[in-house]
């Protein structure tokens, strides 16, 4: 069982910036592939980035691209979010996700991630 924290959610205004980090204790996340997720009230669950654990390779959802990066942290077993230029659409509750890599490409399918956080809440005003 892996158990995965998300600290970094918050309150922001439009334009501003936040980092979320996903991190866990117990394993080590080097060998697996890591997603960034969303769910905002009433919408569903939609992928925002991938980080594959072999090789490092990264996926972005067009509507972040150039505004979010991907990065993972070996030595602190950490995995971030850094997202700026954060718009009142991006206002939902973040969550990571792991599963152990196989692939050299992440995926950013729900289905495909077996170990979830419990979700970050972000909130960008306008």
């Amino acid at each position: 069982q892996l158990h995965l924290v998300e600290p970094g959610g918050g309150l922001v205004q439009s334009g501003g910036s936040l980092r979320l980090s996903c991190t866990t204790s117990e394993l080590t996340l080097n060998y697996y592939d890591i997603g960034w997720f969303r769910q905002a009230p009433g919408k569903e669950r939609e992928g925002v980035s991938c980080i594959s654990g072999s090789g490092g390779r990264t996926k972005y959802a067009d509507s972040v691209k150039g505004r979010f990066t991907i990065s993972r942290d070996n030595a602190k077993n950490t995995v971030y979010l850094q997202m700026n230029s954060l718009e009142p659409e991006d206002t939902a509750v973040y969550y990571c996700a792991a599963d152990m890599s196989f692939q050299t490409q992440c995926v950013m399918s729900a289905p495909a991630y077996e170990y979830w956080g419990q979700g970050t809440q972000v909130t960008v005003s306008s």
